[in-house]
């Protein structure tokens, strides 16, 4: 059994599998804030146009070099749903409440989504190394 690493080390395309080994997806996205080490969770594609899933890091129960382990079943989880947009305030039109949420509160860190054509890529070319 390989050696576990951090939750810094996941990249997406790495396979998802659960309790029993089995593969169920594919990490499309990781979620949390790497300058405080808090980890979120994982988005999960579990088929080429399936809707991903949302794995909290509670129900992440091991990360190996190139694989993260669940302990929950795959079509018991969420779908993952877009955090709404965040609205921009102008600050001279923001009242003082708003003025000064913005002035303590840090941007959100999150990268952009994995594009259609990147995950057929991510997809198949792992698919052709088993």
């Amino acid at each position: 059994m390989a050696d576990p690493v951090s939750w810094l080390m996941i990249e997406p395309g790495w396979p998802v599998v659960d309790s029993e080994g089995k593969e169920v997806g594919r990490v499309e996205e990781v979620a949390g804030d790497s300058s405080h080490d808090i980890f979120n969770g994982l988005v999960v594609a579990t088929g080429m146009f399936a809707k991903p899933r949302y794995v909290a890091a509670e129900q992440v129960s091991g990360i190996t070099e190139g694989r993260v382990r669940i302990a929950a079943r795959i079509d018991r989880l969420p779908e993952y749903r877009e955090p709404a947009a965040a609205e921009q305030i102008r600050a001279e039109k923001a009242g003082i409440g708003a003025r000064l949420e913005s002035a303590i509160a840090p941007p959100s860190e999150r990268a952009g989504r994995i594009p259609l054509l990147r995950r057929l890529l991510l997809w198949f070319g792992r698919a052709g190394r088993r």
